[in-house]
C-alpha cells in the first residue's frame, strides 16, 4: 500500500510539474513582422511601413486573435523589404514572421504555428466555364492571362504556354469577364481579393497547379509552450469558424 501511495504522489509530481512548465511567462511578448501581401498582411494606408491598428488582413486579424485568446503579448510591424524581416525573425530570440510558406529547406529554421491560409496558383474561369483541364498541357489550346513579370507568369513560359500578359493583374480579371481570353492564371486568394477591390467576382477554378501552406514562423528560441498554446488556440479558431468567416470578410 505504501508503495503504491509513493507512486501515486510521484505521478502527481510529474503531472504539476509538466502544467508548470506548459505555462507561458506573463511578462513573454513576442515581436512580430510581416510584409504588404493582400489579402493576408495589409497597410491600411498602402505603404511599406505600419504599425499595430494600422494593418489589417487575413493573416492580421487571425494572428491577432490567437495572440488574444492565448494571452501572450505582442508588437506588430510592417515593413520592407521582406529578406530583412525574414532575417530579423530568423536571429532574434522572441521574433516572428507571417505569413510565408512552410517549404523543405526552411523546416529546421524556425518553429512554426499554422497553417493560416493556402497560396495556390490557379487556371480561373468564368463561373459559367465549361472548360475542363488535367493539367497545364491541356491549357495550351486557350488564350491564358497572367501578370507580366510574375514568377506564375514566368512558370507557365517554362512549361510551354504563352500567356497573354497584362501590367497590373486586375486587367486579366476585366479581360477574362468580357471574354477576351479564357483562363486567368494567379494565386488564389491573391487573384480573387484583388478583382473584389475593382467590384469583379464570380470565377471559377480550372486547375490548381501548384500549392502551399501559409504559415506563422518563430524563431528557434520562442519557448515551446508558447507555440503550442498558439496553435491550440488556431486549431479552436478554425474548428469553431472563426477562420473561415475571417477569409470570407475579405474574399
Amino acid at each position: 500500500m505504501f508503495k503504491q501511495l509513493l507512486i501515486a504522489l510521484a505521478g502527481t509530481v510529474m503531472v504539476l510539474a509538466g502544467s508548470a512548465r506548459a505555462e507561458v511567462d506573463p511578462n513573454y511578448r513576442m515581436v512580430l513582422m510581416t510584409e504588404n501581401f493582400p489579402p493576408y498582411n495589409m497597410a491600411i494606408n498602402g505603404k511599406n511601413y505600419a504599425k499595430e491598428e494600422n494593418l489589417n488582413g487575413i493573416a492580421v486579424d487571425i494572428i491577432r486573435e490567437m495572440f488574444k485568446r492565448a494571452g501572450i503579448e505582442y508588437n506588430l510591424t510592417l515593413r520592407f523589404p521582406w529578406g530583412r524581416i525574414y532575417k530579423l525573425a530568423l536571429e532574434n530570440p522572441g521574433y516572428g514572421v507571417f505569413v510565408t510558406a512552410r517549404l523543405p529547406d526552411r523546416e529546421a529554421l524556425f518553429k512554426w504555428v499554422g497553417p493560416i491560409g493556402p497560396d495556390d496558383w490557379v487556371l480561373l474561369g468564368k463561373a459559367d466555364s465549361t472548360i475542363t483541364l488535367n493539367s497545364l498541357e491541356d491549357a495550351k489550346q486557350y488564350n491564358v492571362g497572367a501578370y507580366k513579370g510574375d514568377a506564375i507568369a514566368e512558370y507557365l513560359l517554362g512549361k510551354g504556354l504563352e500567356p497573354i500578359t497584362a501590367l497590373r493583374d486586375t486587367e486579366n480579371a476585366k479581360k477574362l469577364m468580357a471574354g477576351r481570353i479564357d483562363l486567368w492564371a494567379t494565386g488564389d486568394p491573391a487573384g480573387r481579393y484583388l478583382a473584389k477591390q475593382e467590384g469583379i467576382t464570380g470565377f471559377k477554378t480550372i486547375l490548381r497547379f501548384d500549392s502551399a501552406e501559409l504559415y506563422l514562423a518563430l524563431n528557434k528560441e520562442v519557448p515551446d509552450e508558447v507555440v503550442q498554446k498558439l496553435q491550440a488556440q488556431l486549431d479552436k479558431m478554425r474548428s469553431e469558424g472563426f477562420v473561415d468567416d475571417i477569409q470570407k470578410n475579405y474574399l
